[in-house]
């Protein structure tokens, strides 16, 4: 599938990927060689493009959320609420997406979130969608609700990218693909410890950690399909793979080993990162001890006083979100909170956004109310189970196409030039048409 692709810059802004000739690909494919786009590019439509695709457990495990779904469509209309005004007679080549994030520069300011479960959408799963992700510079940040070993989603991503030819000719190294961790936090220290060594070897530069889902939530798509992936062993392959946890399965159940008792191992996993009990705040002295110096960053953070609470700790980022509306229904939306989140202490950590993306429109709103960098889930697992690894790029590439070109609308050429001053709050009372 053609589309830009990823290459070292010299940090000039030239030599970046041309994420905008992306629209221009699709329309010659069209037009010389009668090729249509593997999956739509109208945010609209994707929804129900994945849906006639995948079996119906796996697209309402993705598509619901919480109770009434109250939070989900909170989250879309909170983007409605916002305009941007664009500006004319500016400059507006070249354009550069690219931020720093915790010392570290990325092509992108966009992340790719992390999904669980991923082969229940598409046999690809998580090998398509980090495949994806390296050939165009975008971050993908693996689940501990994972279906394919990390070691394996690892590897599969660094081999595409040097197979593709993205290499830097004065680089001492093979290129690796750009990765992070998520972790659902095991009770057990040193299950957690060990999942994370294996995350610092396989090369994952942050510590992502989702603080909202230490228990299942309400979600009525699931409970009346009957369907929960992990309970039959989907989704739990960090887990089965891990060395300290099969031996203390092992220890547990008379020498078993995972495979003998998929059922029993399920649980006694789910025991571990789902159990109910949430950590405490004390307890991150712990992960910060097993983590070492590299940057932590919480996930599921709604209040200004959690904000507070992340500094205080030590915590290097934290992400505004609320888990796309799939833990508490009738949550506030993640966007009504993030600017006084920002103002808090923007200053004194990395805020990062999550939960409602659905357009390049979306993450330049974002962006401009002060959030560094922004996580894309669902769109992007519609494009996987619709069309796999293609599919999933293809999202990818649009998004990314509709973030440069909106970009040049609005007459701005970097990141940094995103703020306050092109947005406007409008409340439209019939102003709630979304994809959701």
């Amino acid at each position: 599938m053609s589309g830009p692709q990823h290459k070292d810059g010299d940090g000039s802004g030239e030599g970046k990927p041309p994420y905008g000739q992306y629209q221009l690909d699709l329309y010659a494919q069209a037009m010389i060689g009668g090729k249509k786009p593997v999956v739509t590019t109208d945010p609209n439509k994707l929804e129900q493009a994945a849906k006639e695709a995948m079996t119906p457990e796996a697209f309402n495990y993705v598509f619901g959320g919480a109770g009434e779904q109250a939070t989900m469509h909170a989250n879309r209309l909170a983007f409605r609420q916002w305009k941007l005004i664009p500006r004319m007679l500016r400059p507006t080549v070249p354009r550069d997406l690219r931020v720093n994030l915790f010392g570290k520069t990325y092509d992108t300011p966009l992340l790719m979130a992390p999904v669980g479960v991923q082969a229940a959408y598409h046999p690809d799963g998580e090998k398509g969608v980090a495949t994806a992700c390296a050939s165009l510079g975008v971050p993908f940040i693996y689940s501990t609700a994972a279906t394919t070993p990390l070691e394996e989603v690892a590897s599969a991503a660094d081999t595409s990218l040097n197979a593709a030819g993205n290499v830097n000719a004065d680089a001492k190294s093979p290129p690796r693909a750009p990765r992070w961790f998520q972790l659902y936090w095991p009770l057990d220290d040193a299950i957690t410890a060990s999942l994370l060594e294996r995350a610092r070897a396989a090369g994952c530069d942050v510590l992502v950690v989702t603080l909202d889902t230490f228990t299942m939530s309400w979600r009525p798509l699931d409970l009346d399909g009957g369907y929960l992936p992990f309970a039959r062993g989907e989704g739990n392959a960090l887990g089965f793979s891990d060395p300290v946890f099969r031996r203390k399965f092992a220890a547990q159940f008379d020498g078993d080993a995972i495979e003998d008792n998929i059922m029993m191992a399920s649980r006694f996993w789910l025991g571990e990162v789902f159990s109910g009990h949430a950590h405490r705040w004390e307890d991150l002295a712990t992960l910060r001890r097993l983590w070492g110096d590299g940057p932590i960053v919480l996930k599921g953070v709604l209040s200004v006083q959690d904000a507070e609470m992340a500094v205080r700790c030590g915590m290097d980022g934290i992400v505004v979100s609320n888990h796309g509306g799939r833990q508490m229904d009738g949550a506030v939306p993640s966007l009504e909170v993030l600017p006084e989140i920002v103002d808090a202490v923007g200053d004194r950590l990395t805020v990062l956004f999550d939960s409602g993306i659905r357009t390049g429109v979306d993450v330049l709103k974002a962006l401009s109310l002060g959030a560094k960098a922004v996580l894309v889930g669902r769109p992007v697992i519609y494009g996987l189970g619709a069309a796999g690894t293609d599919g999933a790029r293809h999202i990818l590439a649009g998004l990314l196409a509709d973030i440069d070109q909106s970009m040049g609308l609005a007459g701005l050429q970097s990141v940094p030039e995103l703020n306050r001053s092109i947005l406007r709050k409008i409340n439209y009372g019939g102003d709630v048409k979304s994809s959701l």
